[in-house]
């Protein structure tokens, strides 16, 4: 997972995760990176706009997995998150501390679990981003189907670096090489709670093995059917995409954190 240079971790000296080999390897490097800078909370929506062309445009042949039905679309969207979790510039403590003007602690948890809450609302709200793709993209990526999973996959890189910032809040920063804290976060994010374990040397398709890759890809495509909405009439369906985006961020990072503050407090015994 790369990280930004203030925050002083090295990167790890290869960048590729490995997997299953007809997965991550059919997403480019130009949309595993698009859909890791979307989860930057700081984007103006023009930015965002962006962004999300940036990562339709380099879908390529691999998107035509999205034609092939709900399940097929969901392992593809898993496929996508799988390449994009470990380029997410994920910050430490001291740097959270800096951006959110001294804040530590329940304030800090706050402030992050707020901030990736609008950040998925305005990917929900992001009714321009055909607009944006629509003079570089051919026609089949401006489909539903293809949207939706991109969209769905921006949301979900937002979530995993919340979740990866509130371990550092709480004290349990995620340890490993890039391979193995995406597959720990990855973990939790399906699973609604913290990481308890993550076993060092193990590589990323043993980590998310078959079970755990079935539940990444469950909770996808149940989030991918509340994201429907946003295919209404363009003001109406934004604003629903964006109110749900923003829900659904802020539950999952409520849950998180009380599952960290049980660790804590168990640690403590």
């Amino acid at each position: 997972m790369t990280t930004p240079q203030e925050n002083n971790k090295p990167a790890d000296p290869a960048s590729s995760v490995e997997t299953d080999a007809d997965t991550t390897g059919s997403v480019s490097p130009q949309t595993a990176d698009a859909l890791a800078g979307l989860a930057d909370s700081d984007l103006e929506p023009a930015d965002r706009r962006k962004l999300l062309g940036r990562a339709v445009t380099g879908l390529g042949k691999s998107a035509g997995r999205a034609f092939r039905g709900p399940r097929a679309a969901a392992n593809w969207g898993a496929d996508l998150v799988i390449a994009a979790v470990p380029h997410l510039a994920i910050r430490d403590l001291d740097t959270l501390r800096r951006h959110y003007d001294g804040k530590s602690g329940e304030d800090l948890a706050d402030a992050i679990i707020r901030n990736a809450s609008r950040t998925t609302a305005g990917i929900g709200a992001a009714g321009g981003s055909v607009a944006a793709v629509e003079w570089t993209a051919p026609p089949a990526l401006l489909s539903t189907p293809v949207l939706l999973t991109v969209e769905t996959a921006a949301v979900v890189a937002v979530e995993v670096k919340m979740l990866a910032e509130l371990h550092e809040v709480y004290g349990v920063p995620v340890q490993g090489s890039a391979s193995e804290r995406a597959s720990a976060l990855l973990t939790a994010w399906a699973r609604r709670r913290g990481v308890t374990l993550l076993q060092a040397g193990r590589g990323f398709s043993t980590v998310l093995g078959a079970g755990l890759r079935k539940e990444l890809r469950d909770r996808l495509l149940r989030r991918m059917g509340r994201n429907l909405t946003t295919l209404g009439p363009l003001l109406t369906g934004a604003a629903i995409g964006a109110e749900l985006n923003r829900r659904a961020t802020r539950k999952l990072g409520d849950e998180v954190r009380e599952d960290l503050r049980k660790q804590a407090r168990k640690a403590l015994r």
